[in-house]
């Protein structure tokens, strides 16, 4: 595994806002590119789709930036059925390799307008990475809009699924932050955390 790097914040990108979850737990939305997001290199995660056929995006970027080992560690997690190592709505965890940060939570979220109940998905795929993240010691995860692009989910409604999955949910985490390279992604997380939070 690469070494990771030394301490401090890292690119936290502009435009952070941060939310109370509790007394020693908060929300952070931001935008940025999560492949340069770090906390301190030894409790925290990424979050990056599952590869597939058609992943890209900000998945394609995590990989790149993690080099061919993050591939091959995919690929070493056992199937559950032929052909699918991580089904939709679950999560799998790897090293982060090249990456700053110390794991890559990977989750495959629904296609909105072809998944029957998209929001039960997105809602388990918060869940199951929060729950690896605990099992982990993670301390600190950067979530990018699961769903979000290419698989067309509505940005308000992911938002409310997201957000609200992790005021429920967040646990030992001391900092939950959302990524978003996209102004009107942003935008959307960020309404949604002011109505809610």
């Amino acid at each position: 595994m690469a070494s990771k790097g030394g301490g401090g914040e890292g690119n936290r990108g502009d435009g952070v806002k941060d939310f109370k979850l509790s007394l020693s737990s908060s929300l952070k939305i931001q935008r940025g590119d999560i492949t340069m997001w770090l906390v301190n290199g030894t409790s925290d995660a990424i979050l990056g789709r599952w590869p597939h056929t058609g992943w890209k995006c900000f998945c394609l970027a995590i990989h790149r930036a993690a080099g061919p080992e993050l591939g091959r560690a995919c690929y070493t997690v056992p199937e559950v059925r032929p052909g699918i190592r991580c089904p939709k709505g679950e999560a799998r965890i790897t090293p982060a390799f090249q990456l700053p940060v110390f794991h890559v939570i990977h989750a495959v979220g629904p296609v909105y307008h072809v998944d029957n109940h998209p929001e039960v998905t997105l809602r388990n795929a918060y869940r199951n990475c929060l729950k690896l993240a605990k099992e982990n010691k993670i301390e600190y995860i950067a979530f990018p809009a699961i769903s979000c692009g290419a698989y067309g989910y509505p940005y308000d409604e992911a938002a409310a699924i997201a957000i609200s999955t992790i005021m429920e949910l967040y646990g030992d985490l001391k900092e939950v932050h959302f990524v978003l390279f996209e102004d009107d992604i942003y935008d959307a997380w960020l309404n949604k955390a002011n109505a809610l939070l």
